[in-house]
């Protein structure tokens, strides 16, 4: 099977995967302990016309910053504790929900939190091509988002035994090696530390931390659930 990175435009009409580590991926992921649903919105606009019609809970960012008039942020490490009235969440984020949009084929969410879950998951569903996307921030590559493909993608060859892999991801993989070196490396990131000086320094701690839930959503009909 071809197993290939990009970045923002999926090379892959069979699989992907969506890779934006700080913080979308995350926030989904985890989100998926206490929600049944997440509606990704483009824009706040369209994030709050969905609320006044079917109700839900709005959560989102631009710039980092949680939109005025949401309920939360864009926060993991708040959502992975919310108890909601509402089985739906309706999510915004500068990078992660935009990626989704172009999406054409079967898109999986992954981050370093579910590395192996979805590498497992990609697996299972894929027939010909997986491809790793890196959101990476408002048009630039993002090292947080290569080191999260990159543990993703060890588990991906780790698992396949027929596994055509591209320098690319080989070099991903090979970044990821050394845990110590990753965390450093994550949280020296540009992203992270302009989210440490937002006052987010949970959120890149929980970041960073690998394979500590099982949840893959899937991105379907406009939709992220569990892929079960």
């Amino acid at each position: 099977m071809k197993v290939t990175l990009s970045f923002e435009e999926s090379a892959s009409s069979d699989v992907s995967i969506m890779v934006d580590a700080l913080r979308a991926s995350t926030t989904i992921t985890l989100a998926l302990d206490n929600f049944k649903r997440i509606i990704p919105c483009f824009t706040p606009e369209e994030a709050l016309d969905l609320k006044e019609n079917i109700g839900g809970v709005l959560a989102g960012e631009r710039n980092g910053k949680q939109i005025e008039g949401f309920e939360l942020g864009n926060s993991p490490y708040v959502i992975k504790d919310f108890r909601p009235e509402h089985d739906t969440l309706i999510f915004t984020s500068t990078n992660g929900t935009r990626i989704l949009e172009n999406m054409t084929s079967k898109v999986l969410v992954g981050c370093l939190v579910n590395a192996k879950a979805v590498g497992l998951k990609s697996i299972e569903l894929a027939g010909e091509h997986i491809d790793v996307v890196m959101a990476g921030v408002k048009g630039k590559f993002a090292v947080e988002d290569f080191l999260a493909a990159g543990e993703i993608l060890y588990w991906i060859r780790e698992n396949l035994e027929d596994c055509e892999l591209s320098e690319y991801a080989e070099d991903a993989i090979l970044k990821t090696r050394d845990y110590e070196s990753l965390k450093k490396d994550f949280i020296n990131s540009k992203t992270a530390k302009r989210l440490i000086e937002l006052g987010c320094l949970d959120d890149v701690e929980l970041c960073c931390l690998k394979n500590i839930s099982g949840n893959v959503a899937i991105y379907e009909n406009g939709e992220l659930t569990l892929y079960i």
